[in-house]
């Protein structure tokens, strides 16, 4: 059974499991998952890496040596496409990305790529290759874009798995699968070889089912390569440190507010629960109180960069089949996006002042992470590109913005609705601060208890059983 990154490397490391009975585990579930979640698997190569690991006998063990995992399918992993959830004609890569690298040098087994909506634009899980389905309600989505690799560690066919977020595209699919979403400071994890994806606004990060388990793979991913061009300050110790002690009494601003422009109406039981975090995080002796940030009009900074990467993208990828709405983002991209991208890169600093007035009162922001319940399947089928943006972005207008500023968020559970969707909210950090929210979020998870909720028919929805 797989249990989690942290558990599962102890469990190896003790001699109570092999890595071979793990990767086969994790390839079962995948071989009878009926919920959309892996394009394609890596059975031989994971098999033959998991021997691998049980002949081990070196000095010091890598931390996640015989774990399997999952990698979204916009990363590069040598001899499989990278298509990014479109259709059409893609040729396989030649190098794995500094993802797959630093996965393979920590000793972790990749056992498939897993459904992404196309070039992770919507916060859903209907992609050029499936559907992705919710492992708590099969009719809805798990959240995108980094849909499949939710859904897997959801429904326990991994123990962790890498995903993106542009938009909140962590944060969003955690939210709606009960999981711990991580993004991390723009930079902290290497992208290469994209060296400024979408302008800026995406990043790689862990999908988990606890705190320990994020910040254990993001000490794996953390680094850069030679030519990334964005490189934070290297963190003052390793994130588990972080998730080992206290994080002191905060000043937590709870905070409701959408940009500008961005619908602000929010599902009465995703506030009820948020409201309900704000009290248990009082009564752990922290200072809620209610405050905004200033967002001004940071859209104007992040449709630029959207719509430019998407434009950027599938000129790259001149066989790609993209669907309608994907092909409107990208003309409107090439015509407008590149020409503002240069003005929205300039006004950053000043967006990032303005907003960070927000931390001269306050340690961390706490907000929803979605304003609506999991979305049902198709909800966004046959919209042209204004109605289903509108509709996406009625659903989740929370995360985007850190996007922009490029600081660190982490998505967390927030309980279950009355019908028992998860809903999540997210703690918004300061630039290069993740580990203040690690810390407050694995103190959270202590009193939450998240990781003993699982899909009640996890095994019904893997097998296929109605």
């Amino acid at each position: 059974m797989i249990e989690g990154l942290t558990a599962d490397a102890a469990r190896l490391a003790r001699g109570e499991v092999s890595a071979r009975e793990l990767v086969e585990y994790s390839l079962d579930r995948i071989e009878h998952d009926t919920l959309g979640a892996f394009r394609v698997t890596c059975a031989e190569q994971a098999l033959d890496e998991a021997d691998r690991a049980d002949r081990w006998r070196g000095r010091k063990r890598p931390p996640l040596l015989g774990v399997p995992v999952a990698i979204k399918d916009d990363t590069d992993l040598a001899g499989h496409i990278t298509p990014f959830g479109c259709r059409g004609s893609h040729q396989p890569k030649t190098a794995d990305s500094e993802v797959v690298r630093k996965l393979r040098a920590a000793g972790a087994i990749i056992v498939g790529k897993t459904n992404t909506s196309e070039l992770g634009q919507w916060p859903t899980g209907e992609t050029g290759f499936g559907t992705v389905r919710n492992p708590w309600d099969r009719e809805r989505t798990p959240g995108g874009s980094s849909a499949g690799s939710a859904a897997a560690v959801a429904a326990g066919m991994v123990s962790g798995a890498v995903g993106s977020d542009g938009a909140g595209s962590l944060r969003i699919p955690a939210a709606w699968t009960g999981l711990v979403g991580l993004k991390p400071q723009r930079g902290r994890v290497s992208i290469w070889p994209h060296i400024d994806s979408f302008y800026g606004i995406a990043v790689a990060g862990p999908l988990t089912r606890t705190v320990e388990d994020a910040a254990l793979l993001l000490d794996v991913l953390t680094g850069n390569h030679p030519e990334d061009i964005h490189r934070p300050p290297a963190p003052a110790e390793p994130y588990r440190r972080a998730v080992e002690r206290e994080p002191g009494r905060l000043r937590i601003a709870l905070s409701f507010r959408t940009p500008f422009g961005v619908p602000s109406a929010v599902d009465p039981e995703i506030r009820s629960a948020v409201l309900r975090l704000a009290n248990v995080l009082t009564d752990l002796g922290h200072d809620v109180f209610p405050a905004d940030p200033d967002y001004g009009l940071i859209g104007l900074n992040f449709l630029p960069r959207g719509t430019a990467g998407v434009a950027d993208w599938l000129e790259a990828t001149p066989d790609a089949e993209p669907e309608p709405a994907t092909i409107t983002e990208a003309f409107l991209g090439r015509h407008f996006g590149r020409r503002l991208v240069p003005i929205a890169r300039r006004l950053e600093p000043r967006t990032a002042r303005r907003i960070g007035r927000i931390f001269e009162r306050a340690d961390v922001v706490l907000t929803p992470a979605t304003a609506r319940l999991p979305l049902r399947i198709g909800a966004l089928t046959g919209r042209g590109w204004l109605a289903t943006g509108h509709l996406a972005a009625g659903a989740c207008p929370f995360c985007w913005a850190w996007n922009v500023l490029g600081w660190p968020a982490i998505g967390v559970p927030a309980g279950l609705s009355a019908g028992g969707l998860p809903i999540g909210a997210q703690f918004l950090g300061r630039e290069n601060d993740e580990a203040t929210l690690l810390s407050l979020a694995t103190q959270l998870e202590a009193a939450e208890r998240w990781p003993d909720r699982h899909p009640a028919d996890t095994e019904k929805t893997v097998h296929g059983v109605a």
